[in-house]
C-alpha cells in the first residue's frame, strides 16, 4: 500500500521551517481548499515524462520516466543519472517504463517491482504489459526477474495500464492492465489479460483463491475484468479493499472498488462517447444487468491518473479521502468516501497535468507532473484553516 496522498494550498513557512527535508524546494503556488491552505513547492525538475514514484527508507525517491529510465532523486532535489540494468522496453506512445513499487521486505533484500511495456522480441512493436522485480543499488538494478507478462501481445502503443499496489497484508500484488485501445472487446474475454485487474503472489505465482483459477478458459491471474485503462490503484486503509481509477474515452472516467470475479462493463456500458462525439460503437448504454456501475464517474473526462488514500495528520479532515490526479483536468480530485460511496467531491486546481500523487514519509503530498521536458516533483504542504 502506498503511504498516502493529500493536497490543498497556502504558504505556511512557519510550519515547514522545522521539517524541511528538501532544503532547495521553492514555493510556487498557494491554493485554498475547504479544510486547508496549501503551498505548492518544486522539489525537483528536469525530468522527462515521469510516471511512478516511491520513497526509499532514507527519504530519497525512486522515479521512473516513460522513455525507459529510472532515477534516484535525492532529498535535496538532485536528480541522479539513470540506473543501469533494465531489460528491453518498447518506448512508443503510452508505452515505456511505468510504475515502481518497493517490495514489502525491501529493507531486507533491496527489491523493487517495475511495470513496463515488454516487446515480443528485441526491437518489436508487438508488446504487452509486464512486471518484474530487481535488486536496487545506487547505480544499477541487478537480478532482474520477470514475474508477469500479459497475454496476448499485440501491435500498438496505447492503454498499457501498469499501476501496481500490494494488498493490505502484503501477500498479494495487484496490477491494473489496459485494453490496448484497439483491443477493447477483449476486456470482456477471460482468456485475455486485456482490460483486467490481476492479482499475483510477489514471486509471480497464482493465488489458489483467485476467482478464475479453476476455469480452464480464463487467465488465472484475473481478479476483475471489463476495465478500460486503470491508471491509479491503492488500498483503503480502513477496509483493506483495493480501489482503482481508470480512463474513460471522451467522458466516463471511473472510480471503482474492484471485486473478485466481477465485470465492470467496458466497452459494453460506458458514460463516455467516441472521441469527437457520438455514441461508442460498442456501447449498449450506461447500465446492463450483470455489469457493475462505477462508484463515481467523471463526465466529461478529466483524464484521471494516479491515486492514493490520504492518511497524514496535516489535514485530519482528509484522512481516508482519495486523492486522484488528472492529466487533462490539471487538478487533484479529493473524494470523501464512506461505506463504498462518494459523499463529497472537491477539485483542487493545479497548474500542471498531474501524472501521479503519493504521500511522503513526512505526511505531505507529492505530485509528478506530466511534461515531455522539465517535468517536476511537487510537494504540497498544508495547514488546517481556522473555522
Amino acid at each position: 500500500m502506498k503511504l498516502a496522498t493529500l493536497r490543498t494550498p497556502l504558504a505556511i513557512a512557519a510550519l515547514l521551517a522545522g521539517s524541511s527535508a528538501f532544503v532547495t524546494a521553492q514555493a510556487n503556488t498557494d491554493i485554498s481548499t475547504r479544510w486547508a491552505n496549501i503551498t505548492v513547492e518544486t522539489v525537483a525538475d528536469g525530468l522527462v515524462r515521469p510516471w511512478g514514484i516511491e520513497f526509499l527508507p532514507d527519504g530519497r525517491m525512486l522515479v521512473t520516466e516513460l522513455p525507459g529510465r529510472i532515477r534516484i532523486v535525492g532529498a535535496d532535489g538532485s536528480v541522479g543519472e539513470p540506473l543501469t540494468g533494465l531489460p528491453d522496453i518498447t518506448v512508443r506512445n503510452q508505452g515505456g517504463l511505468l510504475d515502481v513499487l518497493l517490495a514489502p521486505d525491501f529493507e531486507q533484500n533491496q527489491r523493487i517491482y517495475l511495470s513496463y511495456s515488454e516487446p515480443q522480441s528485441a526491437g518489436s512493436t508487438i508488446t504487452s504489459t509486464a512486471v518484474a522485480y530487481a535488486t536496487l543499488s545506487d547505480t544499477a538494478l541487478t537480478d532482474f526477474t520477470r514475474v508477469f507478462s500479459g497475454e496476448p501481445k499485440v501491435e500498438g502503443g496505447r492503454h498499457y495500464g501498469g499501476r501496481m499496489t500490494f494488498s493490505a497484508d502484503n501477500r498479494y500484488l495487484f496490477v491494473g492492465l489496459g485494453d490496448r485501445g484497439h483491443q477493447m472487446m477483449q476486456s470482456q474475454e477471460l482468456d485475455s489479460h486485456t482490460g483486467t485487474l490481476i492479482r499475483i503472489l510477489p514471486n509471480g505465482s497464482i493465488p489458489s483463491d483467485n476467482p478464475f483459477v479453476n476455469n480452464p478458459n480464463a487467465q488465472p491471474e484475473i481478479w476483475s475484468y471489463g476495465h478500460r485503462n486503470i491508471q491509479g490503484l491503492d488500498i483503503e486503509p480502513s477496509t483493506g479493499k483495493v480501489w482503482a481509477v481508470e480512463h474513460g474515452p471522451q467522458g466516463g472516467d471511473e472510480l471503482n472498488q474492484p471485486q473478485p470475479e466481477k465485470n465492470y462493463g467496458w466497452p459494453v456500458i460506458t458514460y463516455g462517447e467516441e472521441y469527437g462525439g457520438g455514441e461508442l460503437r460498442t456501447s449498449q448504454g450506461i447500465k446492463q444487468e450483470g455489469l457493475e456501475q462505477p462508484i463515481w464517474h467523471w463526465t466529461p473526462s478529466i483524464a484521471v491518473s494516479g491515486m492514493t488514500f490520504y492518511t497524514g495528520e496535516h489535514i485530519p479532515q482528509w484522512q481516508g479521502n482519495i486523492l486522484a490526479g488528472a492529466l487533462r483536468g490539471q487538478e487533484i480530485a479529493r473524494l470523501e468516501v464512506h461505506e463504498g460511496r462518494v459523499i463529497h467531491y472537491e477539485a483542487i486546481p493545479m497548474e500542471y497535468r498531474v501524472r501521479e500523487v503519493t504521500q511522503g514519509p513526512d505526511g505531505h503530498i507529492y505530485v509528478l507532473t506530466d511534461e515531455r521536458e522539465n517535468a517536476k516533483i511537487l510537494r504540497l504542504r498544508a495547514t488546517t484553516k481556522s473555522q
